[in-house]
């Protein structure tokens, strides 16, 4: 089966209805399910290495149990490293405002501070507000694409320390307490560092990709305000408006995208409205820079962080 083929017979052209010229695409007609043909599962991957968002009105058929059968047609399952899964899940995690940790109002793409981060996230809208509650993604592809020469050249040499712990009250000032303790006591209970490399290339399409988001604690070789300033340059270009799309959720709906190929934001501009989503992760790879050089975890070593996974699940 060819490519065109593939989205032909699979899923229609005219049902694709793309968002903005550089990210995501609205796929209609399309009841999600784990009893999808195997072309159909070809034709989503295909279309999520080209558009990196992928979204789905009224997805109501699915449940937990079938928004993972649905997830794990796209790979293997990965639960958060240190937040516990939903109860009778095997992987779904829960983001609900009304608790701590359910805001990810900062630009970030999924878990990059262990080695291997998410390759893909699957998200349903189970409590929206009526008025805000957003989600953007931008496109970290793009974003590589549109820099100088010269910053691509600095860029592709340099590598970054990633990590769940950081100073939260300072990158959240207006956090609730209710955040703030989940994230000491939760989110970072068992630290990760990781060095990834600031250009990533992308397994699949090949594409380079600026990693960064906010687990990046500093660029390495650079003192701590050069970094900050690379990191600040470099990052505007992924935040960019013309690199972005927005997605306005209605309880239902689902969106798939590619963890390696873009960052997102949630927008937190709904009071105190109930907004409640669930996630499953699928599990990634090794990033490689363009040198070729592998991602490298700093702590915990790779044999402690299966365990703490393991410790992690046992909550359950």
């Amino acid at each position: 089966m060819t490519r065109h083929e593939t989205f032909a017979d699979a899923i229609p052209a005219q049902t694709v209805l793309p968002l903005t010229p550089r990210i995501g695409a609205e796929i209609t007609g399309l009841a999600l399910s784990g009893d999808l043909p195997p072309a159909t599962i070809a034709a989503l991957k295909q279309l999520l290495a080209r558009h990196k968002a992928l979204f789905f009105r009224d997805q109501h058929q699915l449940d937990d149990a079938g928004q993972e059968a649905f997830a794990l047609r796209l790979g293997a399952l990965a639960p958060h490293p240190t937040q516990a899964v939903v109860k009778g899940s095997a992987s779904i995690l829960e983001l609900d405002a009304s608790r701590g940790g359910g805001r990810a109002d900062q630009w970030h793409t999924d878990v990059t501070f262990v080695p291997d981060y998410p390759k893909a996230s699957v998200l349903r809208g189970v409590v929206i507000p009526p008025v805000g509650g957003d989600t953007i993604w931008a496109n970290t592809a793009a974003a590589y694409d549109s820099l100088p020469d010269p910053l691509k050249r600095l860029a592709e040499g340099l590598r970054a320390l990633h990590s769940n712990a950081y100073d939260y009250a300072a990158l959240r000032p207006r956090a609730r307490e209710a955040d703030k303790h989940h994230h000491a006591e939760v989110f970072a209970s068992t630290v990760f560092e990781t060095e990834h490399p600031v250009v990533r290339v992308h397994p699949e399409t090949g594409e380079r990709h600026l990693l960064l988001g906010s687990f990046v604690q500093r660029i390495l070789g650079l003192a701590r305000d050069e970094s900050q300033k690379i990191f600040d340059l470099l990052q505007a270009y992924v935040t960019a408006p013309e690199n972005t799309v927005r997605w306005r959720w209605r309880a239902g709906d689902m969106a798939i995208w590619d963890n390696r190929a873009t960052q997102h934001y949630a927008v937190n501009d709904y009071g105190d409205a109930p907004r409640v989503v669930r996630r499953v992760t699928i599990a990634g790879e090794v990033p490689l820079g363009v040198d070729g050089r592998a991602s490298t975890a700093i702590r915990p070593q790779p044999e402690a962080q299966t365990q703490t996974q393991a410790q992690a699940q046992a909550k359950v």
